[in-house]
Protein backbone atom coordinates (compact mmCIF):
# COMPACT_ATOMS: atom_id res chain seq x y z
CA UNK A 1 0.00 0.00 0.00
CA UNK A 2 1.29 3.43 -0.96
CA UNK A 3 0.09 6.59 0.85
CA UNK A 4 1.17 10.05 -0.30
CA UNK A 5 0.23 13.39 1.29
CA UNK A 6 -0.06 16.43 -0.96
CA UNK A 7 -0.38 19.81 0.71
CA UNK A 8 -2.75 22.24 -0.95
CA UNK A 9 -2.17 25.07 1.51
CA UNK A 10 -1.60 25.53 5.24
CA UNK A 11 -5.11 24.26 6.08
CA UNK A 12 -5.86 21.67 3.40
CA UNK A 13 -4.20 18.52 2.09
CA UNK A 14 -5.03 15.42 0.07
CA UNK A 15 -4.06 11.85 0.92
CA UNK A 16 -3.67 9.51 -2.05
CA UNK A 17 -3.87 5.82 -1.21
CA UNK A 18 -2.89 3.17 -3.81
CA UNK A 19 -3.90 -0.44 -3.14
CA UNK A 20 -2.66 -3.43 -5.15
CA UNK A 21 -3.87 -7.07 -5.01
CA UNK A 22 -0.86 -7.99 -2.84
CA UNK A 23 -2.19 -5.58 -0.17
CA UNK A 24 -5.63 -7.08 0.15
CA UNK A 25 -5.58 -10.65 -1.22
CA UNK A 26 -4.71 -12.37 2.09
CA UNK A 27 -7.41 -10.44 3.98
CA UNK A 28 -9.91 -11.09 1.22
CA UNK A 29 -9.25 -14.86 1.15
CA UNK A 30 -9.40 -15.08 4.96
CA UNK A 31 -12.71 -13.21 4.95
CA UNK A 32 -14.05 -15.58 2.27
CA UNK A 33 -13.21 -18.61 4.43
CA UNK A 34 -14.92 -17.07 7.46
CA UNK A 35 -17.95 -16.31 5.33
CA UNK A 36 -17.93 -19.86 3.95
CA UNK A 37 -18.26 -21.28 7.48
CA UNK A 38 -21.37 -19.29 8.33
CA UNK A 39 -23.20 -18.88 4.99
CA UNK A 40 -26.27 -21.04 4.43
CA UNK A 41 -27.38 -21.62 0.81
CA UNK A 42 -30.06 -24.06 -0.39
CA UNK A 43 -28.58 -27.31 -1.68
CA UNK A 44 -25.37 -27.07 0.34
CA UNK A 45 -24.44 -28.17 3.80
CA UNK A 46 -23.34 -25.36 6.14
CA UNK A 47 -19.69 -24.57 5.51
CA UNK A 48 -19.57 -26.50 2.23
CA UNK A 49 -20.60 -23.80 -0.28
CA UNK A 50 -17.95 -23.73 -3.08
CA UNK A 51 -15.59 -20.76 -2.92
CA UNK A 52 -16.23 -19.88 -6.59
CA UNK A 53 -19.96 -19.62 -5.88
CA UNK A 54 -19.25 -17.45 -2.80
CA UNK A 55 -17.11 -15.14 -4.92
CA UNK A 56 -19.83 -14.88 -7.53
CA UNK A 57 -22.58 -14.19 -4.99
CA UNK A 58 -20.77 -12.23 -2.28
CA UNK A 59 -17.24 -11.54 -3.53
CA UNK A 60 -17.76 -7.86 -4.34
CA UNK A 61 -19.46 -7.15 -1.00
CA UNK A 62 -16.67 -8.88 0.95
CA UNK A 63 -13.96 -7.10 -1.08
CA UNK A 64 -15.52 -3.68 -0.45
CA UNK A 65 -15.82 -4.37 3.29
CA UNK A 66 -12.21 -5.55 3.58
CA UNK A 67 -10.79 -2.64 1.55
CA UNK A 68 -12.82 -0.15 3.57
CA UNK A 69 -11.49 -1.66 6.80
CA UNK A 70 -7.94 -1.53 5.41
CA UNK A 71 -8.35 2.10 4.40
CA UNK A 72 -9.70 3.12 7.80
CA UNK A 73 -6.87 1.38 9.66
CA UNK A 74 -4.14 2.59 7.31
CA UNK A 75 -5.28 6.21 7.23
CA UNK A 76 -5.47 6.46 11.02
CA UNK A 77 -2.06 4.81 11.36
CA UNK A 78 -0.49 7.10 8.76
CA UNK A 79 -1.94 10.24 10.35
CA UNK A 80 -0.84 9.13 13.82
CA UNK A 81 2.69 8.07 12.82
CA UNK A 82 3.27 11.26 10.83
CA UNK A 83 1.74 13.42 13.60
CA UNK A 84 -0.65 15.21 11.25
CA UNK A 85 -2.94 17.44 13.28
CA UNK A 86 -6.28 17.19 11.50
CA UNK A 87 -9.79 18.50 12.10
CA UNK A 88 -12.53 15.88 12.01
CA UNK A 89 -11.73 12.86 9.85
CA UNK A 90 -10.54 12.35 6.26
CA UNK A 91 -13.33 12.82 3.71
CA UNK A 92 -13.37 10.80 0.47
CA UNK A 93 -12.97 13.11 -2.49
CA UNK A 94 -16.09 13.58 -4.53
CA UNK A 95 -14.26 12.57 -7.74
CA UNK A 96 -13.27 9.10 -6.46
CA UNK A 97 -14.42 6.70 -9.19
CA UNK A 98 -13.85 3.06 -8.24
CA UNK A 99 -15.04 0.06 -10.25
CA UNK A 100 -14.87 -2.99 -7.98
CA UNK A 101 -16.22 -5.21 -10.76
CA UNK A 102 -13.30 -4.73 -13.12
CA UNK A 103 -10.41 -3.07 -11.27
CA UNK A 104 -7.81 -4.96 -9.25
CA UNK A 105 -5.70 -1.92 -8.38
CA UNK A 106 -7.35 1.07 -6.73
CA UNK A 107 -6.50 4.67 -5.91
CA UNK A 108 -8.49 6.49 -3.24
CA UNK A 109 -8.21 10.20 -2.52
CA UNK A 110 -9.14 11.86 0.77
CA UNK A 111 -9.44 15.51 1.70
CA UNK A 112 -7.85 16.53 4.99
CA UNK A 113 -8.68 19.62 7.03
CA UNK A 114 -5.52 20.64 8.87
CA UNK A 115 -5.53 22.31 12.28
CA UNK A 116 -4.10 25.84 12.23
CA UNK A 117 -0.76 26.55 13.86
CA UNK A 118 -1.23 27.75 17.42
CA UNK A 119 0.64 30.62 19.00
CA UNK A 120 -1.15 31.34 22.27
CA UNK A 121 0.79 32.10 25.42
CA UNK A 122 -0.41 33.41 28.76
CA UNK A 123 1.49 36.26 30.37
CA UNK A 124 1.36 38.41 33.49
CA UNK A 125 1.75 41.40 31.15
CA UNK A 126 -1.87 40.92 30.12
CA UNK A 127 -4.43 42.67 32.31
CA UNK A 128 -8.03 41.57 32.78
CA UNK A 129 -10.82 43.01 34.92
CA UNK A 130 -12.41 40.72 37.48
CA UNK A 131 -15.86 41.99 38.34
CA UNK A 132 -17.42 41.27 41.70
CA UNK A 133 -20.90 42.11 42.95
CA UNK A 134 -21.06 44.65 45.73
CA UNK A 135 -23.41 43.55 48.48
CA UNK A 136 -24.72 47.09 49.03
CA UNK A 137 -27.60 48.09 51.30
CA UNK A 138 -30.16 47.79 48.50
CA UNK A 139 -29.17 44.18 47.79
CA UNK A 140 -29.04 43.33 51.50
CA UNK A 141 -32.51 44.84 51.97
CA UNK A 142 -33.88 42.57 49.22
CA UNK A 143 -32.44 39.49 50.93
CA UNK A 144 -33.66 40.56 54.36
CA UNK A 145 -37.13 40.98 52.85
CA UNK A 146 -36.83 37.53 51.27
CA UNK A 147 -36.06 35.95 54.67
CA UNK A 148 -38.81 37.93 56.39
CA UNK A 149 -41.33 36.80 53.76
CA UNK A 150 -40.06 33.21 53.64
CA UNK A 151 -40.29 32.85 57.43
CA UNK A 152 -43.42 34.97 57.73
CA UNK A 153 -46.88 33.90 58.81
CA UNK A 154 -49.61 33.11 56.29
CA UNK A 155 -53.00 34.61 57.16
CA UNK A 156 -56.33 34.63 55.33
CA UNK A 157 -57.77 38.16 55.57
CA UNK A 158 -61.30 39.21 54.71
CA UNK A 159 -60.40 41.38 51.69
CA UNK A 160 -57.49 41.36 49.22
CA UNK A 161 -54.59 43.81 49.13
CA UNK A 162 -51.93 44.55 46.50
CA UNK A 163 -49.40 41.89 47.65
CA UNK A 164 -51.82 39.04 48.29
CA UNK A 165 -51.99 35.71 46.49
CA UNK A 166 -55.47 34.77 45.31
CA UNK A 167 -57.03 31.46 44.36
CA UNK A 168 -59.97 31.63 42.01
CA UNK A 169 -61.79 30.59 38.84
CA UNK A 170 -61.09 32.18 35.46
CA UNK A 171 -64.15 31.87 33.20
CA UNK A 172 -64.52 33.23 29.67
CA UNK A 173 -67.42 35.72 29.36
CA UNK A 174 -68.88 37.81 26.52
CA UNK A 175 -69.24 41.60 26.33
CA UNK A 176 -72.38 41.44 28.47
CA UNK A 177 -70.66 39.40 31.17
CA UNK A 178 -72.42 36.16 30.28
CA UNK A 179 -70.50 32.89 30.46
CA UNK A 180 -69.45 31.70 26.98
CA UNK A 181 -70.73 28.12 26.51
CA UNK A 182 -67.73 25.78 26.07
CA UNK A 183 -65.39 28.72 26.65
CA UNK A 184 -62.17 28.85 28.65
CA UNK A 185 -62.18 27.85 32.33
CA UNK A 186 -59.39 27.29 34.83
CA UNK A 187 -58.86 27.47 38.60
CA UNK A 188 -55.44 28.78 39.58
CA UNK A 189 -53.29 31.07 41.77
CA UNK A 190 -52.86 34.77 41.02
CA UNK A 191 -50.10 36.88 42.54
CA UNK A 192 -51.50 40.43 42.41
CA UNK A 193 -48.01 41.95 42.52
CA UNK A 194 -47.19 40.30 39.17
CA UNK A 195 -50.13 41.92 37.34
CA UNK A 196 -48.82 44.98 35.48
CA UNK A 197 -52.09 46.23 33.94
CA UNK A 198 -53.15 48.91 36.45
CA UNK A 199 -56.89 48.59 35.76
CA UNK A 200 -56.90 44.82 36.26
CA UNK A 201 -54.73 45.14 39.37
CA UNK A 202 -57.23 47.62 40.89
CA UNK A 203 -60.09 45.19 40.23
CA UNK A 204 -58.29 42.43 42.14
CA UNK A 205 -57.76 44.62 45.23
CA UNK A 206 -60.52 44.72 47.87
CA UNK A 207 -62.11 41.42 46.79
CA UNK A 208 -63.88 39.17 49.27
CA UNK A 209 -64.57 35.45 48.94
CA UNK A 210 -67.04 34.74 46.06
CA UNK A 211 -66.65 38.28 44.60
CA UNK A 212 -66.46 38.39 40.78
CA UNK A 213 -64.64 40.84 38.49
CA UNK A 214 -64.17 40.98 34.70
CA UNK A 215 -60.58 41.25 33.46
CA UNK A 216 -59.74 42.42 29.95
CA UNK A 217 -56.75 43.89 28.06
CA UNK A 218 -54.96 40.75 29.23
CA UNK A 219 -52.33 40.92 26.49
CA UNK A 220 -50.55 43.62 28.53
CA UNK A 221 -49.72 40.85 31.01
CA UNK A 222 -49.16 38.22 28.33
CA UNK A 223 -46.07 36.55 29.87
CA UNK A 224 -47.56 36.21 33.35
CA UNK A 225 -51.04 35.28 32.13
CA UNK A 226 -49.50 32.63 29.88
CA UNK A 227 -47.58 31.30 32.89
CA UNK A 228 -50.72 30.83 35.00
CA UNK A 229 -53.35 30.15 32.32
CA UNK A 230 -51.29 28.97 29.31
CA UNK A 231 -53.30 31.15 26.95
CA UNK A 232 -51.36 32.37 23.86
CA UNK A 233 -50.88 36.11 23.29
CA UNK A 234 -53.21 36.16 20.25
CA UNK A 235 -56.05 34.68 22.29
CA UNK A 236 -55.49 37.22 25.08
CA UNK A 237 -56.17 40.15 22.73
CA UNK A 238 -59.79 39.18 22.21
CA UNK A 239 -60.94 37.55 25.41
CA UNK A 240 -62.58 38.76 28.62
CA UNK A 241 -62.22 36.57 31.70
CA UNK A 242 -64.32 36.72 34.81
CA UNK A 243 -62.37 36.05 38.00
CA UNK A 244 -64.23 34.58 40.97
CA UNK A 245 -62.33 34.64 44.27
CA UNK A 246 -62.25 31.32 46.11
CA UNK A 247 -59.49 31.95 48.67
CA UNK A 248 -56.79 34.49 49.48
CA UNK A 249 -53.51 34.39 51.38
CA UNK A 250 -51.29 37.07 52.80
CA UNK A 251 -47.84 36.71 54.20
CA UNK A 252 -47.23 38.80 57.31
CA UNK A 253 -43.48 39.29 57.24
CA UNK A 254 -41.47 38.04 60.20
CA UNK A 255 -39.93 40.59 62.52
CA UNK A 256 -36.17 41.04 62.33
CA UNK A 257 -35.38 39.68 65.78
CA UNK A 258 -33.64 36.82 67.59
CA UNK A 259 -36.42 34.38 66.71
CA UNK A 260 -35.79 34.97 62.98
CA UNK A 261 -32.00 34.71 63.38
CA UNK A 262 -32.35 31.38 65.21
CA UNK A 263 -34.73 29.95 62.60
CA UNK A 264 -32.32 30.72 59.76
CA UNK A 265 -28.90 30.06 61.27
CA UNK A 266 -29.59 28.00 64.37
CA UNK A 267 -29.79 28.95 68.03
CA UNK A 268 -27.44 31.60 69.33
CA UNK A 269 -25.39 31.97 66.08
CA UNK A 270 -26.44 35.53 65.20
CA UNK A 271 -27.24 38.10 67.88
CA UNK A 272 -28.12 41.40 66.18
CA UNK A 273 -29.44 42.91 62.95
CA UNK A 274 -25.92 44.08 62.12
CA UNK A 275 -24.56 40.52 62.48
CA UNK A 276 -27.53 39.25 60.46
CA UNK A 277 -26.77 41.60 57.56
CA UNK A 278 -23.05 40.81 57.73
CA UNK A 279 -23.85 37.09 57.58
CA UNK A 280 -26.00 37.65 54.49
CA UNK A 281 -23.19 39.75 52.95
CA UNK A 282 -20.72 36.86 53.46
CA UNK A 283 -23.12 34.36 51.90
CA UNK A 284 -23.73 36.61 48.90
CA UNK A 285 -19.98 36.99 48.35
CA UNK A 286 -19.63 33.19 48.15
CA UNK A 287 -22.79 32.80 46.07
CA UNK A 288 -21.64 35.30 43.43
CA UNK A 289 -18.14 33.84 42.96
CA UNK A 290 -19.47 31.60 40.19
CA UNK A 291 -21.02 34.59 38.38
CA UNK A 292 -17.75 36.56 38.65
CA UNK A 293 -15.74 33.60 37.41
CA UNK A 294 -18.07 33.05 34.47
CA UNK A 295 -17.89 36.70 33.38
CA UNK A 296 -14.09 36.68 33.73
CA UNK A 297 -13.82 33.39 31.79
CA UNK A 298 -15.99 34.70 28.95
CA UNK A 299 -13.92 37.87 28.63
CA UNK A 300 -10.68 35.88 28.53
CA UNK A 301 -12.13 33.53 25.88
CA UNK A 302 -13.20 36.49 23.75
CA UNK A 303 -9.77 38.08 24.07
CA UNK A 304 -7.81 34.89 23.31
CA UNK A 305 -9.95 34.21 20.24
CA UNK A 306 -9.12 37.67 18.89
CA UNK A 307 -5.41 37.39 19.68
CA UNK A 308 -5.06 33.89 18.23
CA UNK A 309 -6.83 34.99 15.02
CA UNK A 310 -7.10 31.39 13.84
CA UNK A 311 -8.04 30.45 10.30
CA UNK A 312 -9.92 27.24 9.55
CA UNK A 313 -10.40 25.14 6.37
CA UNK A 314 -13.93 26.50 5.88
CA UNK A 315 -14.96 24.57 2.77
CA UNK A 316 -13.73 21.29 4.23
CA UNK A 317 -15.50 21.85 7.55
CA UNK A 318 -18.81 22.76 5.90
CA UNK A 319 -18.65 19.61 3.81
CA UNK A 320 -17.67 17.60 6.91
CA UNK A 321 -20.67 18.93 8.86
CA UNK A 322 -23.07 17.92 6.10
CA UNK A 323 -21.47 14.47 5.73
CA UNK A 324 -21.30 13.55 9.42
CA UNK A 325 -24.38 15.14 10.99
CA UNK A 326 -26.76 12.50 12.37
CA UNK A 327 -29.74 14.52 11.23
CA UNK A 328 -29.75 15.44 7.56
CA UNK A 329 -28.83 19.10 7.17
CA UNK A 330 -28.49 21.18 4.03
CA UNK A 331 -25.55 23.26 2.87
CA UNK A 332 -27.77 26.32 3.43
CA UNK A 333 -28.25 25.37 7.10
CA UNK A 334 -24.52 24.85 7.52
CA UNK A 335 -23.77 28.26 5.96
CA UNK A 336 -26.20 29.87 8.38
CA UNK A 337 -24.80 28.20 11.52
CA UNK A 338 -21.14 27.98 10.50
CA UNK A 339 -19.98 31.12 12.34
CA UNK A 340 -21.06 29.86 15.77
CA UNK A 341 -19.66 26.40 14.98
CA UNK A 342 -16.29 27.80 13.89
CA UNK A 343 -15.99 30.01 16.99
CA UNK A 344 -16.69 26.99 19.20
CA UNK A 345 -14.11 24.93 17.30
CA UNK A 346 -11.50 27.70 17.53
CA UNK A 347 -11.96 27.91 21.29
CA UNK A 348 -11.77 24.11 21.56
CA UNK A 349 -8.41 24.18 19.72
CA UNK A 350 -7.09 26.96 21.97
CA UNK A 351 -8.39 25.17 25.06
CA UNK A 352 -6.73 21.88 24.10
CA UNK A 353 -3.49 23.75 23.42
CA UNK A 354 -3.59 25.41 26.86
CA UNK A 355 -4.44 22.17 28.66
CA UNK A 356 -1.49 20.45 26.98
CA UNK A 357 0.97 23.36 27.31
CA UNK A 358 0.24 24.03 30.97
CA UNK A 359 -0.25 20.34 31.85
CA UNK A 360 -3.79 20.80 33.17
CA UNK A 361 -5.35 17.47 34.17
CA UNK A 362 -8.51 16.39 35.96
CA UNK A 363 -7.98 13.12 37.90
CA UNK A 364 -10.87 10.64 38.04
CA UNK A 365 -11.08 10.96 41.84
CA UNK A 366 -11.76 14.71 41.49
CA UNK A 367 -14.63 13.97 39.13
CA UNK A 368 -16.11 11.44 41.54
CA UNK A 369 -15.85 13.89 44.46
CA UNK A 370 -17.48 16.60 42.32
CA UNK A 371 -20.37 14.23 41.58
CA UNK A 372 -20.67 13.28 45.27
CA UNK A 373 -20.92 16.96 46.23
CA UNK A 374 -23.48 17.62 43.48
CA UNK A 375 -25.61 14.65 44.58
CA UNK A 376 -25.57 15.80 48.21
CA UNK A 377 -26.57 19.31 47.14
CA UNK A 378 -29.45 18.02 45.01
CA UNK A 379 -30.68 15.78 47.83
CA UNK A 380 -30.51 18.74 50.26
CA UNK A 381 -32.63 20.83 47.87
CA UNK A 382 -35.22 18.07 48.00
CA UNK A 383 -35.30 18.24 51.80
CA UNK A 384 -32.83 15.40 52.45
CA UNK A 385 -30.01 17.36 54.10
CA UNK A 386 -28.89 14.32 56.09
CA UNK A 387 -29.33 11.59 53.48
CA UNK A 388 -27.90 8.20 54.47
CA UNK A 389 -24.49 7.30 53.05
CA UNK A 390 -25.95 4.32 51.16
CA UNK A 391 -28.56 6.59 49.54
CA UNK A 392 -25.85 9.02 48.42
CA UNK A 393 -23.74 6.14 47.04
CA UNK A 394 -26.70 4.79 45.06
CA UNK A 395 -27.32 8.20 43.44
CA UNK A 396 -23.60 8.66 42.72
CA UNK A 397 -23.44 5.20 41.10
CA UNK A 398 -26.28 6.14 38.71
CA UNK A 399 -24.58 9.40 37.74
CA UNK A 400 -21.25 7.65 37.13
CA UNK A 401 -23.02 5.23 34.77
CA UNK A 402 -24.34 8.17 32.71
CA UNK A 403 -21.61 9.07 30.21
CA UNK A 404 -23.18 12.47 29.45
CA UNK A 405 -23.24 13.54 33.11
CA UNK A 406 -19.67 12.33 33.68
CA UNK A 407 -18.52 14.27 30.60
CA UNK A 408 -20.31 17.33 31.97
CA UNK A 409 -18.49 16.97 35.28
CA UNK A 410 -15.13 16.77 33.48
CA UNK A 411 -16.00 19.88 31.44
CA UNK A 412 -16.95 21.85 34.55
CA UNK A 413 -13.73 20.88 36.32
CA UNK A 414 -11.54 21.64 33.29
CA UNK A 415 -13.21 25.06 32.99
CA UNK A 416 -12.55 25.77 36.67
CA UNK A 417 -8.90 24.74 36.35
CA UNK A 418 -8.50 27.07 33.36
CA UNK A 419 -10.14 29.89 35.32
CA UNK A 420 -7.67 29.27 38.17
CA UNK A 421 -4.79 29.20 35.67
CA UNK A 422 -5.90 32.54 34.21
CA UNK A 423 -6.30 34.10 37.65
CA UNK A 424 -2.82 32.94 38.69
CA UNK A 425 -1.16 34.03 35.43
CA UNK A 426 -2.76 37.29 34.28
CA UNK A 427 -2.63 40.59 36.12
CA UNK A 428 -6.10 40.89 37.62
CA UNK A 429 -7.80 44.22 38.27
CA UNK A 430 -10.71 43.73 40.66
CA UNK A 431 -13.71 45.97 40.04
CA UNK A 432 -16.85 46.13 42.16
CA UNK A 433 -20.24 46.62 40.55
CA UNK A 434 -23.75 46.81 41.92
CA UNK A 435 -25.97 43.79 41.28
CA UNK A 436 -27.85 45.59 38.46
CA UNK A 437 -24.64 46.91 36.86
CA UNK A 438 -23.01 43.48 36.97
CA UNK A 439 -25.81 41.62 35.23
CA UNK A 440 -26.42 44.42 32.74
CA UNK A 441 -22.73 44.28 31.83
CA UNK A 442 -22.86 40.49 31.67
CA UNK A 443 -25.67 40.62 29.09
CA UNK A 444 -23.41 42.66 26.79
CA UNK A 445 -20.61 40.05 27.04
CA UNK A 446 -22.65 36.88 26.75
CA UNK A 447 -21.42 34.38 24.16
Amino acid sequence: MDIVKENIDDLNAVLKVKIAPADYSDRYNTALKKYQKKVDLPGFRPGKVPVDMLKKRFGKQILVEEINDMLSESLQKYISENKIDILGNPLPKIDNHIDFDHQTEFEFKYDLGLAPKMNVELSAKEKYPYYTIKADDALLDKHVDYFRRNYGQVIHPEASEDKDVLVGDFTEVDASGNVVPGGFFKTTLVDIAKISNSENKKKLIGLKIEDKVALDNLSEDASYIFEILELPAEKLKNITLQFRLRNLSRIVQAEVNQELFDKIYGADKVHSEEEFRNKIREELSVMFIGDSDRKFFNEVIESLLKKANLSLPEDFLKRYLVATNKEKISHEQVDKEYHSYSDALKWQLIENHLLKTYKVVVPAEEVEQFIVNAVKMNLAKRGMQNAAEEQVKEHVKKVLEDEKQVRGAYDRLYDQKLIDLFKNTFTIEKKELSYDEFFKKEDTHTH
